[in-house]
């Protein structure tokens, strides 16, 4: 670019939002010479969409970079060594996935010019860049802004990305377009003075129809489904949902909002969550524990009296006047395909990737990303392609792709040959080929197992047994976390997986959990359990057991997730007996590394430093059998016994607590009391337990449940205890190991 751009973009750019990123770089500048606080400058870049990330390639250690970090091309990251500065992520907000060629180009631009040249699409239909620089920001901000796009409030404790489904507006389900009310709504909870306080992020989706998944609206803090009462528009609204380590499935909060009602009552509903929301214990800072502490009928009261009181803005109904001159057009007439030669692959892709518009004549097509990855050249060209085909009707998903609308029929074979030249007409498209992963240990410090390596080795399993595959599972998904906080929606999945290690003769491990029951459809309408940890390497064998279990023996069009239900977790854990194995180092030490990765496995940089104090032999045994009581709580809950599920759960975490404090004092005593006070005297008071990255937080699980008194033992309140046992656990198996046991 030349030496003016600056100067020529100012025009371009929003005067607030042009002052909000000058703002911006002199804190970075402020920062450099010491002169912010680090905490706050961390939410202040956050709030920006600028996260630190994991460097696999560079060691630190006391805030330095010890060796010279890299571009995954090998090019040397250029830049102060100090760890606030090291490259990072940058995350784009775009609302409802909406993009325009404009944007796809200047997307493509910034990721060549600041990153390694690949855009990643997330699973909330945002756009990341990793290896940014953290000085390069604010240019890149610019650029951006610009062409409409904004990074602000992308992450920190904010209103996240507006999502939408892909399909709004061509659907054949859906009961209105909500494109035009999640944009305005994005648009006026940006910045709002009234959404700056929250405790911990929050999420909005709005959704077509009640029996589709594109909206996924029980899974978000607050989400709205399309409804039609009386001939009038308006959404049936749903608050405190969330998936995280411990999921909750959203309440019901109105049958009918009108529209003129959807931006005031998001509004109010925010400044409930300002007020009322935790915000020193980040653990249950999210509104789910709001909603779920004070009763969703009390939540409903606290909110209509906010309402009532909040002074008048225009900007309530102001979009209303805007509404029908909204719409999307296509760029060609619509036309059928007739007798076009077809190329060999192109049916297997059609079928997959092309869906029918209600509108006869068009359809969209998807571009499926393996991994959720486009390349800078990649991005560049499709936007060439999409103007050739479409007007700026292009948008992200969920599932981590790219879809282009209102393509003419008559267009399809030529647009899958321009797809083919740029390598992105893979087939699959939300079949069980379409694997979804979040980054993991690629780039999260907080992935625990490589949840981009597993998916990438199933995606090429899958892939190649296309053709074999029983068409009953054809449409499963396969969703993968690298630990347990779901970015990776793997609590919604028909097969879920989430990253956890064990420590096995010396060594540590690479597993993941193994999460069935989720249902993707119906806006997400159920939520899986994990069933038991499994060695990476045998991931692949899980898959191939239930499926085959499932073909074979599922009663006529029995769904997957009634399956489940009907055999039980009793026989699901049978059917993966013998693949909890690990054989010894020197007979297979492949179980040793994980997908995609010759190193030996460690989650060594993660966290820092090393429990202390004596180890027995007795301990793993005792955590295994913690698994059990934890696994019996499940099939409690399975069962309807919630009393008996919430109190096995809490024996559960209760003696993986007391495996613990016998590392240190071999007498402890098994009266509850003194086995939390000793667990919080010897781990929790000394750090030992929160060393590991989330140990605070899930030894409030144990004490919490330890001093509660149940009046009622309902499902949620079960369910949400048979989840933290498990997280307990994992966490104790995660301290056990940093321990010096041989």
């Amino acid at each position: 670019m030349n030496a003016n751009w600056k100067e020529e973009l100012r025009d371009l750019i929003p005067e607030d939002l042009s002052t909000e990123i000058d703002t911006f770089e002199a804190q970075i500048e402020q920062k450099k010479q010491g002169q912010i606080d680090d905490r706050v400058f961390a939410e202040t870049r956050l709030r920006r969409g600028v996260y630190g990330q994991r460097y696999d390639n560079g060691q630190r250690f006391d805030g330095q970079v010890t060796k010279a970090l890299q571009y995954p091309s090998g090019d040397l990251l250029k830049g102060p060594d100090t760890v606030w500065d090291a490259p990072g992520m940058q995350r784009i907000k775009i609302p409802y996935g909406g993009l325009t060629t404009d944007q796809m180009e200047v997307l493509a631009d910034i990721a060549e010019e600041y990153s390694d040249g690949i855009l990643h699409i997330t699973t909330r239909q945002d756009i990341q860049i990793h290896y940014v620089h953290i000085e390069d920001t604010p240019d890149l901000m610019r650029r951006l802004a610009a062409v409409g796009i904004t990074t602000r409030e992308a992450c920190g404790n904010s209103i996240r990305n507006v999502t939408a489904c892909p399909l709004s507006g061509v659907c054949h389900t859906e009961t209105f377009d909500v494109t035009p009310y999640s944009q305005a709504l994005a648009e006026f909870l940006l910045g709002h003075p009234d959404c700056q306080d929250f405790g911990r992020k929050f999420k909005i989706a709005f959704s077509g129809c009640a029996q589709e998944a594109c909206g996924l609206t029980s899974m978000h803090d607050m989400g709205m489904i399309a409804r039609i009462k009386d001939g009038k528009r308006g959404f049936e609204t749903y608050v405190g949902g969330g998936l995280g380590a411990v999921p909750h499935q959203a309440k019901l909060y109105s049958e009918f909002l009108p529209p003129e009602e959807l931006l005031p009552t998001a509004q109010a509903i925010c400044r409930v969550f300002a007020r009322l929301g935790e915000k020193t214990n980040r653990a249950r800072a999210r509104i789910k524990f709001l909603v779920a502490k004070l009763g969703i009928e009390e939540f409903i009261r606290l909110v209509e009296e906010e309402r009532k009181i909040m002074p008048e803005d225009p900007a309530w109904t102001a979009y209303l006047d805007d509404l029908d001159s909204y719409g999307e057009e296509p760029l060609k007439i619509a036309a059928p395909l007739n007798g076009v030669a077809r190329p060999k692959a192109f049916d297997a892709w059609a079928e997959t990737n092309i869906y029918q518009q209600r509108q006869e004549g068009y359809v969209v097509a998807t571009i499926c990303l393996p991994l959720g990855d486009i390349t800078s050249e990649q991005m560049r060209n499709l936007a060439d392609i999409a103007r050739k085909y479409v007007k700026d009707t292009i948008r992200t998903t969920v599932e981590q792709n790219i879809i282009l609308r209102w393509v003419s029929e008559s267009d399809v074979v030529s647009l899958y040959n321009d797809l083919c030249e740029l390598e992105l007409a893979e087939p699959g498209a939300g079949t069980i080929v379409d694997v979804t992963a979040c980054p993991g240990t690629d780039t999260c410090k907080l992935g625990i197992s490589s949840s981009r390596g597993l998916a990438a080795e199933l995606r090429t399993q899958l892939a190649q047994q296309n053709l074999q595959l029983d068409d009953a599972i054809k449409n499963f998904r396969i969703k993968i976390s690298g630990c347990f906080n779901s970015c990776g929606q793997h609590h919604v999945a028909d097969l879920g997986f989430y990253g956890n290690s064990r420590k096995i003769n010396g060594y540590t491990v690479p597993h993941f959990q193994v999460v069935l029951g989720g249902q993707w459809t119906e806006n997400a309408a159920s939520y899986g359990l994990a069933m038991g940890a499994i060695p990476s390497k045998n991931i692949p064998d899980v898959i191939e057991r239930i499926t085959d279990n499932y073909v074979e023996n599922r009663e006529k069009d029995e769904s997957f997730q009634a399956y489940i239900q009907r055999i039980g977790k009793k026989d699901v854990k049978e059917l993966l007996q013998g693949l909890t194995q690990v054989p010894a180092h020197e007979i297979d030490a492949s179980y040793y590394t994980d997908w995609g990765d010759i190193r030996e496995f460690t989650i060594g940089d993660m966290g820092k430093g090393e429990c202390a104090g004596e180890v027995v032999s007795l301990v793993q045994f005792e955590l295994s059998g913690c698994e059990t009581e934890s696994f019996e709580s499940q099939i409690h809950l399975e069962e309807g016994d919630y009393e008996a599920a919430y109190k096995t759960a809490f024996n559960a975490m209760l003696h993986a607590a007391k495996a613990l404090v016998k590392t240190q004092f071999l007498d402890v005593p098994e009266d509850a009391d003194a086995i939390v006070e000793e667990f919080r005297t010897r781990f929790c008071d000394t750090e030992l337990f929160y060393n590991q990255f989330a140990g605070a937080k899930f030894a409030n699980y144990l004490f919490r449940v330890h001093e509660d008194e149940v009046a009622e033992y309902t499902r949620d309140i079960a369910h949400q205890v048979v989840e933290e046992a498990q997280l307990f656990i994992e966490e104790a198996y995660a301290c056990y190991g940093q321990m010096n046991v041989v």
